[in-house]
């Protein structure tokens, strides 16, 4: 498959044959040397960087592929028809009742639906920081640390940007792959009212290879909708269709992974147990890396409890499922009603001139980033009682931004199970911070030529960010995983997607996750052999 900058491909090159593992007739059983449990960000890259070593993978999918079609690109079959949702609902812990998570089980996991937005954390993102509601802790490793892999995810998923516009942009060791998406017209005339104003509005990155004006027009749902081009990279086709090539990857749809079986000391796992079109089948690997999303997750360690890990796998400091953290976040509309925004790809600037504690604020705001360009369906969920009609006539005329400010880790923020239902207990904290942050932003805005702010804040449902529920760490009586992301008490388990953080930050995770499986995989390998 080609997967340079520019090419633009209709529909994805034929896999190698032997790449999708075929589990037909009486067999039922798999086995491999690494055994990689989901197939977004973190999995996909973590099979991508085993794929020229010495060792068998095997990608386990509890989705299939996602169709490319003309619906791809149609919001209203998205957020109205709901055609892509795959999860079963979750229980929010404080009420019981359930709710439709935003999370999508197909190859390529919850990549396939985001905007493409690739920035890396910032240098004090890894350190200990005073915020409004408490400390955000110190990672086990720091950006210096992360840097080189940080390079390497970008060149991959081929991140288009430009340093030195962003204050708080981090030491870099290698520029960015390709140069900015240029703003469009009002998007450049925003930006020119805020750095009148005294900000900073930068390029921000992203992996969205927009180099026409069409292409930016056959993406404009594409931040929440699936792709009906190349255009966007994410995790199927940047990473994973790559390492498939390979004949050392291979990769298993329609399994879903129920449990992990240990052995008589309860210290190593020996092999995973999957459902698999309507029967029960054995996956054994030497070694086992879990990259499920930072919920479910959880919910298989600890629905894999045994009698020599009665709370679940890896849990003896028992804070499995604890430390949940999803980002204080508000989608915020700015109104003209006298300016139709024609802006085809709108994600392209962003704003952290207050995320950093300074003389301005005495602790963290939070970041600004654009969204996709809204469309009436996008909101229909929002505001039910409006006429599709009356949202059309608002969302032409409008700016559209997503403002996120760090939530803390909690012990009572948290993953449960009762039988095959999931539990979130979550509570947002350092809410005072994102209202600051909503209030300056709105302030901003209508100095740019916008009056009229609407604003919806995020709740339970909204967990694309997802991250903290198998905390890494030196200590383990104080996390679950060490600095590798493997497991304090059970030898051959890993965990590469967003589960690790210790803490949040306030920016979108998924470079980050992809940089670690990078920085994690010779680990892998090497325990592997």
């Amino acid at each position: 498959m080609r997967t340079s900058g520019h090419d633009q491909i209709d529909a994805y090159s034929p896999l190698r044959e032997g790449a999708v593992v075929d589990v037909g007739g009486d067999s039922d059983r798999v086995t491999a040397d690494v055994v990689v449990v989901g197939s977004g960000m973190g999995g996909s890259t973590l099979a991508w960087a085993l794929r020229d070593r010495d060792v068998d993978v095997l990608v386990v999918e509890r989705g299939r592929f996602l169709p490319r079609e003309v619906e791809n690109s149609q919001a209203a079959e998205m957020f109205l028809m709901g055609r892509y949702k795959t999860a079963e609902p979750w229980f929010d812990g404080s009420n019981g009742e359930p709710f439709q998570p935003g999370v999508y089980y197909w190859v390529g996991g919850n990549t396939k639906f985001y905007g493409g937005s690739l920035p890396r954390f910032r240098v004090t993102d890894f350190e200990e920081t005073q915020h409004y509601d408490g400390i955000s802790p110190k990672w086990p490793f720091s950006y210096a640390d992360l840097e080189p892999f940080y390079a390497e995810a970008e060149r991959l998923y081929q991140v288009h940007g430009i340093d030195g516009e962003d204050p708080t942009e981090p030491p870099r060791s290698s520029p960015y792959p390709l140069p900015p998406l240029p703003h469009e017209p009002t998007i450049e005339r925003f930006a020119s009212s805020l750095r009148q104003q005294g900000l900073h509005p930068f390029h921000t990155p992203n992996g969205m290879n927009l180099t026409t004006q069409e292409h930016r027009r056959q993406s404009t749902a594409s931040d929440g909708t699936p792709s009906q081009t190349d255009h966007k990279s994410e995790a199927e086709n940047r990473a994973l269709r790559p390492a498939l090539e390979s004949e050392r990857v291979r990769l298993l749809t329609e399994a879903k992974v129920t449990r992990l079986l240990t052995d008589a000391k309860g210290t190593r796992i020996v092999a995973a147990e999957a459902e698999f079109r309507g029967r029960t089948i054995r996956i054994t690997a030497n070694q086992f890396v879990v990259s499920a999303g930072a919920v479910n997750t959880a919910a298989l360690l600890l629905r894999s409890a045994d009698e020599w890990n009665p709370d679940g796998l890896g849990n003896s400091s028992g804070l499995l499922g604890r430390n949940y953290m999803v980002h204080n976040s508000t989608f915020f509309m700015g109104v003209n009603p006298f300016h139709t925004n024609t802006t085809a790809w709108q994600k392209t600037l962003g704003i952290n001139d207050w995320y950093v504690a300074g003389p301005n604020n005495e602790y963290p705001l939070g970041n600004l980033q654009m969204l996709g360009k809204l469309q009436a369906a996008h909101v229909k969920g929002a505001r039910p009682w409006a006429p599709l009609w009356a949202l059309k006539a608002v969302v032409d005329r409008s700016l559209d931004i997503y403002l996120t400010t760090e939530d803390l880790p909690t012990r009572n923020n948290r993953v449960r199970i009762d039988g095959d239902r999931i539990i979130v207990d979550w509570t947002p904290n350092n809410t005072a911070p994102h209202s600051e942050l909503v209030r300056r932003v709105s302030t901003a805005v209508r100095k740019a030529g916008y009056p009229i702010i609407l604003t919806e804040r995020m709740g339970i449902a909204t967990n694309s960010h997802m991250c903290g529920t198998a905390v890494a760490g030196t200590d383990p009586a104080a996390s679950v995983l060490d600095p590798h992301c493997r497991s304090h008490d059970v030898d051959n388990l890993w965990v590469v997607d967003g589960s690790f953080f210790p803490s949040s930050a306030a920016l979108n995770p998924a470079l980050t996750i992809a940089a670690n499986a990078l920085r994690v995989a010779p680990h892998i390998a090497s325990a592997a052999v």
